[in-house]
């Protein structure tokens, strides 16, 4: 999701870093351009941004749904790992109604998924949410996009799925690496820690070593992110998990 105004200060730096990794890229945005960005019917501004998130679906809906299982929703100043999101969610089916990013508990029954961290919806769940605006059954009733759209995924019956790892630590955040990994002194809890749906914590294991996303990263940032994510290695460093054990317990274990 991006907006003309910021190809050149934010989605440029998206596109020379982790949407590389990715299976397809759209670049949704008011306008049509050769960055390339797609044109949707609406128009821009925060209080347009649920209507933007709705018409980029119907839009991938009608002209891509059979080129991927998995559809993720991120903002223009969104960094994603996609290694690790591919690893988080090769533990789901998506022909199943699922959803995943960071569950937020109030306003919605089941909890709805951060916006700014990124979401991701299956195929089906992509299917329910066109067909929950096409019946009537989902509509624009708020502005707020990422608890608007969870409240279309429980009207249809989508699930939200656990974006967590083997530990329980949290793969999607809303905010930069700093707002976790540094322990605060006592304080009143931050709003976005009194949201999540799951225990928070701070600290040095408040983040899952698979990361998947982090929010409010911008130009240098971005690409800071990357270096430390594919180019840094301490020497002689042995990873103490195995992965594919993990993923091989996960498919052995009810569930």
């Amino acid at each position: 999701m991006t907006g003309p105004k910021n190809l050149q200060t934010r989605t440029k730096h998206i596109r020379e870093t982790w949407a590389k990794r990715c299976g397809k890229v759209l670049y949704m945005s008011s306008v049509k351009t050769d960055f390339p960005t797609v044109e949707l019917n609406v128009s821009e501004g925060r209080e347009n941004l649920y209507w933007k998130t709705i018409r980029a679906l119907q839009y991938i809906h009608k002209h891509h749904i059979d080129e991927a299982n998995w559809f993720l929703k991120a903002d223009d100043d969104t960094y994603v790992v996609m290694e690790n999101l591919n690893y988080i969610l090769s533990k789901y089916d998506p022909e199943e109604p699922l959803y995943l990013g960071r569950r937020f508990a109030p306003f919605i029954s089941q909890g709805y998924m951060s916006g700014g961290a990124g979401y991701v919806l299956s195929k089906e769940a992509l299917k329910r949410f066109v067909k929950g605006f096409s019946t009537g059954e989902c509509t624009h009733f708020s502005s707020i996009e990422d608890m608007a759209l969870g409240k279309c995924m429980e009207t249809m019956k989508v699930r939200p799925a656990d974006s967590r790892d083997m530990k329980g630590s949290q793969t999607f955040h809303p905010y930069p690496p700093d707002h976790y990994i540094v322990r605060k002194p006592p304080r009143p809890r931050q709003w976005y820690l009194l949201y999540d749906y799951y225990k928070p914590s701070e600290g040095p294991n408040c983040c899952s070593d698979f990361v998947v996303s982090f929010h409010y990263i911008y130009a240098v940032q971005m690409h800071v992110l990357e270096y430390l994510t594919y180019h840094l290695r301490p020497y002689g460093y042995k990873y103490r998990f195995k992965p594919d054990e993990e993923l091989e317990m996960n498919k052995t274990t009810p569930r």
